[in-house]
């Protein structure tokens, strides 16, 4: 099966501090891949490189066929094929406080794709409906619950339609219960053929519902391979760091 995603050699630093040396994965069509790591690995670092909104200086990332590559970012008019292709999922939900749930979903597709109010409310229903969140689409994020916000803001990611969704921390906050019901949420979106990369520390979640595990210590991914293979036989001292600062209840 061909790749959705994949990125090679990538290099990032921050303030001067190298975060990425070298990272390479990939990323199928109909797969969750759990890219794990401690705290300050990097884990968002490659999703937002992914997702255009953070330059790096070396390697190169593939999305689908869009190509990004080093050094400054492209302007946004020329990013709007990638926009099309992939979702971001912002860890803590991000919502825009002073937007409905609808307006949140609604907001990129008016003045990012170009769509008509009524399109984009027309797309905007129907994506909060297919997450079981339709009911709440005038509420504002305050009003509501943790797994219903993070339901709005996958809705938010899924209403352009990508091939790939990216995920930052998405079990933060949230209660075995909530969990549970995301993590049934993701396979469903995986088998509808789309592709999923989730930055996570939770080795629980991503054993349950995972099917490869990527874990980045030191600007690399020291271990790959199936989420069960590296989370109960680690093979390196990362991933075992890891597994014993993951605190978070088995679904």
């Amino acid at each position: 099966m061909s790749e959705l995603l994949a990125v090679e050699g990538l290099r990032l630093a921050h303030q001067g501090r190298e975060v990425l040396n070298g990272v390479a994965l990939a990323v199928r069509p109909g797969e969750v891949c759990a890219l794990m790591g401690l705290s300050g690995a990097g884990k968002t670092s490659v999703l937002r490189s992914v997702a255009a909104l953070q330059r790096f200086e070396a390697g190169w990332i593939t999305v689908s066929g869009f190509g990004l590559r080093p050094g400054p970012l492209p302007a946004e008019s020329r990013l709007k094929p990638l926009r099309r292709k992939v979702g971001m999922v912002f860890q803590g939900h991000a919502l825009f406080e002073h937007l409905t749930a609808l307006e949140n979903v609604t907001l990129a597709l008016e003045h990012v794709l170009g769509l008509s109010p009524a399109e984009a409310k027309q797309r905007g229903v129907t994506v909060l409906d297919a997450l079981e969140v339709g009911g709440r689409q005038n509420a504002y994020p305050n009003e509501l619950s943790g797994g219903e916000a993070q339901r709005v803001a996958i809705a938010r990611a899924l209403a352009s339609d990508p091939e790939l969704l990216l995920l930052d921390e998405p079990t933060a906050a949230l209660d075995p219960a909530r969990r549970g019901a995301l993590g049934q949420t993701l396979r469903r979106l995986a088998g509808e053929g789309r592709g999923l990369l989730i930055a996570t520390h939770d080795a629980s979640f991503a054993r349950a519902y995972a099917d490869r595990a990527l874990v980045l210590a030191d600007g690399v991914v020291v271990e790959s391979g199936s989420a069960a293979a590296v989370l109960d036989q680690p093979e390196h001292e990362a991933t075992r760091r890891l597994l014993r600062s993951s605190e978070s209840p088995a679904d």
